[in-house]
């Protein structure tokens, strides 16, 4: 065991109101991005920008900061000062959630280390995603600054990036309570061919994340707007062979997400029936909570498109996208046991 056993209970406690406070934030992050609010905020501030604005001047220099980029001069040049602060508290909530969750992990994790309930493998593991943590600030702010000199919007690049950082600290969360309820030591990154079918689906889920993000970021969503074929057709008709291969075209962006999609909904069938055919008694649960999220979160993708990105239908399925990953985890992590 790699804490004080008589502190187990609170140890989880603390990691699972870390993986959902880490859940959370993604939804706002989400919900940032859909309201396309990402910007409103236009200095890092990491310290002074803790409490809102208190007063109407205060609120008026915010305002006057984000009329400095094209964000505002090319599209939102009509916009108030009401509007104005709907957005920025989204981006509040966004970045004061994410000091909340650097100060929630920092402090419990100092008064175990204080009393030594730690051993030196957990304390090694949970530096390590303390240091994600503070590293994913780092590139929240980094993601930002693409769109405050030269873009209308931030670069998907670096959204994706932002994404991709969330979703490996839930899962290494994930991974750290796992090993805990199990009193075990299972390594997440285990470069052998053993489950490598199921290594390689999740890798495979973590990749339509990141081209989730792409097409966020892209506003992909908005170019075709039909289900099963974009423009009764299979592939878009709007690009030509070339422009195919970029990752900057929204139509490609979008016809690789809808196949990743399909590629995974196959491979995920594959897989339940290799599990089924072996007898994999103790996966049987597990892969089939992990198939009902799959189904969710396909028909979730389509609703977001014939609805024309209906930001309900959106955020739903960016929701789903973080069920998906825990599903995906908890199948990974019991098939080193079965």
């Amino acid at each position: 065991m790699l804490i004080n056993k008589n502190y187990i209970t609170i140890f989880h406690i603390w990691l699972i109101s870390l993986i959902v406070l880490v859940g959370l934030i993604v939804v706002v992050g989400g919900l940032t991005r859909l309201t396309d609010s990402g910007l409103s905020i236009t200095k890092w501030e990491l310290f002074r920008g803790i409490l809102p604005p208190l007063s109407n001047e205060v609120w008026v220099k915010y305002f006057d900061s984000y009329q400095q980029i094209p964000q505002y001069s090319l599209l939102n040049n009509d916009m108030n000062l009401e509007e104005f602060k709907f957005i920025f508290l989204w981006e509040y909530a966004h970045r004061l959630l994410a000091r909340f969750i650097g100060i929630f992990f920092l402090i419990p994790f100092l008064f175990f280390l204080f009393l030594n309930l730690l051993k030196k493998e957990m304390i090694l593991t949970l530096s390590k995603v303390f240091f994600l943590i503070l590293f994913q600030g780092f590139v929240g702010w980094y993601m930002v600054k693409s769109g405050l000199t030269e873009n209308t919007s931030v670069s998907h690049y670096r959204l994706s990036m932002h994404l991709f950082f969330a979703f490996s600290i839930l899962s290494s969360l994930t991974w750290i309570l796992l090993n805990s309820f199990n009193n075990s030591k299972n390594k997440f990154f285990q470069f052998t061919t053993n489950n490598f079918f199921i290594k390689f689906l999740l890798f495979i889920v973590f990749l339509q994340i990141v081209f989730g993000a792409f097409v966020s970021g892209l506003d992909a969503g908005k170019i075709y707007q039909s289900w099963p074929l974009m423009n009764e057709k299979y592939f878009p008709d709007d690009i030509g062979f070339n422009s195919f291969f970029t990752l900057n075209n929204p139509s490609t962006v979008q016809f690789l997400h809808r196949n990743i999609a399909y590629l995974i909904f196959f491979l995920s069938i594959y897989l339940g029936l290799n599990i089924f055919i072996k007898s994999k008694v103790k996966l049987y649960k597990n892969f089939i909570l992990y198939f009902l999220v799959i189904i969710v979160q396909i028909f979730l993708g389509i609703l977001v498109l014939v609805s024309g990105t209906n930001i309900y239908f959106a955020s739903m399925h960016q929701i789903s996208s973080i069920f998906l990953i825990l599903a995906a985890i908890n199948l990974y992590y019991r098939s080193y046991t079965s």
